[in-house]
């Protein structure tokens, strides 16, 4: 039995439907899954003209409705958005509907309706002035799913990185690191790799400082404090990991396959060396959801410059597919 996968729409206004438009054009997407928009109609149609494309739109209301035949996107039509909605504009509109389409999509992930949840980029000033403050779909995620334990994950082809902090400030974001976040991330890494199939991860922690600290000779011992105890923790319960290593040295290390995934402490240090090695392909993953519940998302934003106009490009929205295939839950399937 293939899985089923919801893919949310994100924000009406950007480049969301078209890329999901386009993965879904090909058919290796149906042979391997039963893809599920969860957004529009009528966006949806709209974009067709503008990519060339002949696919059909099955606007339901439940999942069982689907037809999940290639050639027809089946959307669970909430109807939030107006056909006119301007393209590459923020909007408080599409800010709301893009945390609905989520929301819907938590909902079938929980009654087991879907498998595993693929998103489509948002805005988070469009999602602020639609009424709802979160810093991101992983905060968002978290929050309906009652988690606490969660990280972002991303990973192109050569390289995997997961983070102790992503949106927040650089001072707020040291701060917050302690030895039981060092800990928990690290598990989290370790467990996520062991249920894809990894038979002993190799995970490498990034230091806060330059050079990790060198021996105290940069920063005020954050190394020492924040993270090894966290790291000689999960080595204690036989997880295979080291740190902390200077993190300019480890992301070429782990792209040349010295470790499987990379911890990385703050959002730049991890998002950045992501992006040089494969932003066409680079997926967000979100780890630790309650419930199980698997998310994996397109690793760009919602590139309103280039909206509408046939430009972007869907590869990381079929890699993020790919994902979303790979990690559900197989008990569900």
């Amino acid at each position: 039995m293939k899985p089923t996968v919801g893919i949310t729409m994100g924000d009406a206004a950007g480049i969301g439907p078209e890329i999901i438009m386009k993965a879904l054009a090909h058919q290796e997407v149906y042979d391997q899954c039963n893809p599920l928009v969860i957004g529009d109609a009528k966006i949806l149609e709209r974009v067709l003209p503008v990519i060339g494309s002949n696919l059909k739109v099955n606007s339901i209301q439940e999942p069982e409705e689907a037809k999940y035949k290639f050639g027809t996107v089946d959307v669970i039509d909430l109807n939030f958005v107006p056909a006119d909605l301007e393209y590459g504009k923020v909007s408080a509109v599409a800010g709301d509907a893009a945390f609905q389409f989520l929301a819907k999509a938590i909902d079938l992930a929980k009654k087991k309706q879907i498998h595993s949840i693929c998103t489509a980029p948002l805005n988070k000033e469009a999602l602020h002035l639609g009424g709802h403050l979160y810093p991101g779909h992983t905060e968002i995620l978290a929050d309906l799913t009652d988690t606490e334990d969660f990280s972002m994950m991303l990973t192109t082809p050569n390289l995997r990185v997961i983070h102790l902090t992503t949106h927040m400030g650089l001072i707020d974001a040291i701060a917050s690191i302690n030895p039981e976040r060092t800990y928990t991330v690290v598990k989290l890494a370790h467990d996520t790799l062991k249920k894809a199939g990894f038979d002993n991860p190799r995970v490498a922690v990034c230091g806060i400082n330059p050079h990790a600290g060198e021996n105290g000779l940069f920063g005020n011992g954050e190394e020492e404090e924040k993270l090894q105890p966290g790291i000689e923790r999960a080595q204690q319960e036989g997880i295979n990991v080291v740190g902390p290593l200077p993190a300019d040295t480890l992301f070429f290390r782990a792209g040349r396959g010295d470790f499987d995934i990379v911890v990385a402490c703050y959002h730049d240090q991890g998002h950045a060396p992501i992006k040089v090695m494969g932003i066409e392909e680079g997926v967000n993953i979100t780890v630790g959801l309650k419930g199980g519940i698997i998310r994996t998302s397109v690793d760009h934003g919602t590139a309103f410059d280039i909206a509408g106009k046939n430009i972007a490009d869907d590869k990381s929205m079929l890699a993020a597919i790919r994902s979303a295939i790979e990690l559900a839950p197989k008990d569900l399937v």
